[in-house]
This record gives C-alpha cells, sequence and structure tokens, in this order.
C-alpha cells in the first residue's frame, strides 16, 4: 500500500507561461536507482515544456525521507500531492500539470 504522504516544503518551486502560477514538483531518487534515472528524464521533459523546475531530492541524505520513500523511489510529488511511484507516466504527468496550473 501506497503511504498517505504530502510535501510541504517543497523546496524548487518556477513561474508557469501565465505570471503568478507555479508547480511544485518533487522527486525522491537515490544513487544507482535505474528507474530514478528514468523518472528523472520525464520529470524534466515534462517541466521544461511548462517552464517549471523540479526537485530532486535524495532519499538517502535525510534519515525521514529514507524511512518513507526506501521502498518506492522514483517517488514524483506534485504541489506536495503524492503523484507517482516506480514508473513516472508522461502524459499522466502532463495531465496532472495542466491541472495544477489551470487553477
Amino acid at each position: 500500500m501506497v503511504p498517505s504522504h504530502e510535501v510541504g516544503t517543497s523546496r524548487g518551486s518556477a513561474g508557469d507561461v501565465r505570471p503568478g502560477v507555479t508547480a511544485r514538483l518533487t522527486l525522491f531518487t537515490r544513487p544507482g536507482c535505474h528507474l530514478c534515472d528514468e523518472a528523472r528524464i520525464v520529470v524534466e521533459q515534462a517541466a521544461k515544456e511548462r517552464a517549471l523546475s523540479v526537485d530532486e531530492r535524495n532519499i538517502d541524505l535525510d534519515e525521514v525521507d529514507r524511512r518513507d520513500f526506501s521502498d518506492w523511489v522514483p517517488v514524483l510529488f506534485v504541489d506536495g500531492r503524492w503523484h507517482d511511484h516506480y514508473r513516472v507516466d508522461i502524459d499522466r504527468l502532463r495531465a496532472a500539470l495542466d491541472d495544477e496550473l489551470a487553477r
């Protein structure tokens, strides 16, 4: 079961094409994780398309992150809410970003 988790202190938000509109992307990874490498490519592509930045956090550098996400990496949060883990689907991510940016 995926933990019910929110990230409220995510760093690294950036502006969208509309002034004042932002979305936060936080990608939890660990070195040597091939799924993390794949997710990073997808997340960076979607972020680039919308002029957003990605806050990537190495879970091995933080005890709480390691405890919460060790079995799930990569884990992607969109605006502080768990979006995906293991594999990130670009179309699903684009739709989620469009929804967040339309608010």
